[in-house]
């Protein structure tokens, strides 16, 4: 389904006209918004395809989010068979993956933050600039 950038940024515009709990406007400050309703989803206990469908919806805004607001480009991972956002190559690699991190936070709950995850990405690219040949995908 996402073969390229446009995929991610489509999906993500369709679920920001969708949403049903308010606006969202890929700002960091959003995540909050979203947070809240990744809690009342989270009390449905999606099946198997609800809960992908769920995950590469709002999958796609957190990428964009993130991208937006900190850098980055869309790759694709074949060891893991999603899109990945990647910031700083060459000097450095700092990676997300937010369809695993949205099925993540959907199961476990607020332990797998959203907004803790985003900012955990921001801090890394920090590191990564000041740290030639920094590498990390955060999970």
């Amino acid at each position: 389904m996402f073969d390229s950038m446009e995929d991610i940024i489509y999906v993500a515009d369709y679920f920001v006209e969708h949403f049903p709990d308010g606006e969202l406007d890929y700002s960091f400050e959003s995540l909050i918004l979203l947070e809240e309703y990744l809690d009342d989803l989270s009390c449905f206990g999606l099946e198997d395809e609800s809960l992908d469908n769920a995950s590469e919806q709002i999958g796609s805004y957190i990428f964009e989010t993130a991208r937006r607001c900190f850098g980055g480009e869309y790759k694709w991972s074949e060891q893991y068979d999603q899109p990945v956002l990647v910031m700083g190559l060459p000097e450095f690699s700092v990676a997300i993956m937010a369809f695993d991190k949205v099925r993540k936070r959907l199961t476990n709950g607020s332990e797998d933050s959203i907004p803790f995850y985003v900012s955990g990405y921001k801090e890394h690219i920090e590191k990564g600039k000041q740290q030639k040949g920094y590498n990390v995908l955060i999970t």
